[in-house]
């Protein structure tokens, strides 16, 4: 089924069409993949499958290549890999960061999908085990990543994290069906529109900071460079490649979590592990293979609880499932009874996947190193231009452009301010998913806050979370003592002016 030459090109196409949409600010790999899926109807069910998968696992690696050149992250996934990426081309070393987020994408996306096939079933009935109590104490260990992305102030991180679960809390109460910060507004009350956020907040920053530009200022974006990933910092990388690999792995065969808090979750252990902590969102060409892994080896395990279970890991596989139906297969246990030659195939072409991303995904470098050469002064309007379409059209909303461009001044006083803008967007991503959990918790037990502890699953979060917690206060008092210290050698070795 799968050696036949149709269902090469349509998951060849697939890919390709994910990297191009995931490289165009706005473009997510869930619209990409919604906008794909009418084509599949009138195909075979292992051709119109494998181009869905082919347009995932482009879309996801595509988001990269903005998020390197311009800070504009393609897709939310790629947030994390801008933290490392932007400063890397600053330095002229673009090349270098878009061969490690190929390589690193391609690597996590094959593990994934290795893991998808030997673990399914394991993986799929360990996630059952996932109820409300389990999820809070996962994201309460996942907020201590704020740490990691905090750049020099800890506070600051702090500050700007909390301001992100605040903006979460916005629209509608999901429980008691209330308002909340909606201020009478009928558009607040589906609250703020994520990608309206994510792009207002990363992308708008860098261009105003360019309007602000004196006109002699050098308006030409800084091109690719021409450093080439070396073997040694590929081989340096590899563990957080495989660590991060293992993290999107376990985070995406729970559904409902996503790419982009594993990349950050990935980008955090890495800094915390790496002997060159003190240069991650400096340009650290291993902070890129963390994030790029964290958010690829996501996208195989989603399929897990799809294909055993019947349960979409996250939005992409839920519109995955309309191809399913389409086809009048039903996901689940008895799919690999009556239709095990399609689960195998499907298996065989995620294999095949990893292996076209890694050709596409090197012309596709290729293809957008010529952004390089296109003067700021029509580049930065263009991505303004596909900012506005890409926010407009998730919704069809004008007001979701508005909260685009007030995300935008605020992302830039941000910047001005040096407030990080990271911790932020994972305070909004994870906020609803805390707040939800810990009140649907709290409902099964009555009140009684002895649940968020009821199991091993729990008490090991929990446990996590205090030994992260420590870690980092340990860490920044060692910190804050070494700048003491660096601060009066240097009054010391000070040179004295003379007598009087």
């Amino acid at each position: 089924m799968v050696a036949q030459w149709e269902s090469i090109f349509f998951l060849a196409i697939g890919v390709t069409i994910g990297v191009v949409a995931g490289a165009i600010p706005g473009m997510s790999a869930t619209m990409a993949v919604a906008l794909t899926l009418p084509f599949t109807f009138a195909l075979q069910p292992i051709f119109g499958i494998l181009l869905l998968l082919g347009v995932y696992k482009g879309g996801i690696f595509g988001g990269s290549i903005p998020a390197i050149l311009i800070k504009t992250p393609g897709t939310p996934a790629s947030s994390a890999t801008a933290l490392d990426g932007y400063p890397m081309a600053e330095q002229g070393r673009a090349g270098e960061a878009l061969s490690m987020s190929l390589y690193a994408s391609c690597i996590a996306d094959l593990i994934s999908n290795l893991a998808l096939i030997v673990f399914a079933a394991w993986l799929a009935s360990f996630a059952l085990n996932f109820g409300p109590p389990e999820m809070f104490t996962l994201i309460v260990f996942s907020l201590t990543i704020i740490a990691g992305v905090s750049g020099d102030s800890l506070v600051k991180g702090i500050v700007a994290a909390s301001l992100g679960l605040l903006l979460a809390t916005v629209g509608l109460d999901l429980i008691a069906g209330s308002e909340r910060l909606t201020f009478g507004s009928v558009d607040m009350r589906g609250g703020l529109n994520f990608i309206a956020v994510l792009i207002g907040l990363f992308a708008l920053p860098e261009i105003i900071a360019y309007m602000r530009k004196s006109a002699s200022a050098d308006h030409r974006v800084r091109g690719m460079g021409y450093s080439k990933l070396k073997m040694v910092d590929f081989r340096r990388s590899l563990k957080s490649i495989f660590r991060g690999s293992a993290i999107g792995v376990f985070l995406g065969a729970i559904p409902g979590i996503g790419a982009a808090p594993s990349a950050f979750l990935s980008y955090s252990e890495a800094r915390r592990a790496s002997p060159n902590r003190d240069n991650f969102g400096k340009g650290e060409v291993e902070g890129v293979a963390a994030a790029e892994a964290g958010n690829n080896g996501v996208a195989g395990a989603t399929l897990i609880p799809l294909l055993s279970l019947g349960i979409p890991g996250d939005v992409i596989t839920a519109i995955i499932i309309g191809a399913f139906m389409v086809h009048n297969l039903t996901p689940g246990p008895l799919l690999f009874v009556n239709n095990a030659d399609l689960v195998y195939a499907l298996f065989i072409g995620l294999i095949a996947s990893s292996f076209l991303l890694l050709i596409i995904g090197s012309v596709a470098i290729r293809a957008f190193r010529y952004i390089a050469d296109v003067p700021s002064n029509l580049l930065f309007p263009g991505v303004l231009v596909l900012c506005i379409y890409g926010v407009y059209a998730v919704n069809n909303s004008i007001f979701d452009v508005a909260v685009m461009l007030v995300m935008g001044v605020v992302g830039y006083i941000m910047l001005i301010l040096r407030f990080p803008a990271a911790p932020f967007l994972i305070g909004f991503i994870l906020g609803p998913m805390l707040e939800n959990n810990f009140r649907q918790a709290l409902l099964m037990s009555r009140g009684d806050l002895s649940i968020f502890a009821r199991g091993p699953i729990t008490i090991l979060f929990l446990c996590m979370t205090v030994i992260s917690v420590v870690l980092i206060i340990r860490s920044t008092v060692k910190a804050a003592r070494l700048k003491r210290e660096l601060g009066a050698y240097g009054e010391k070795s000070a040179p004295q002016g003379p007598k009087t």
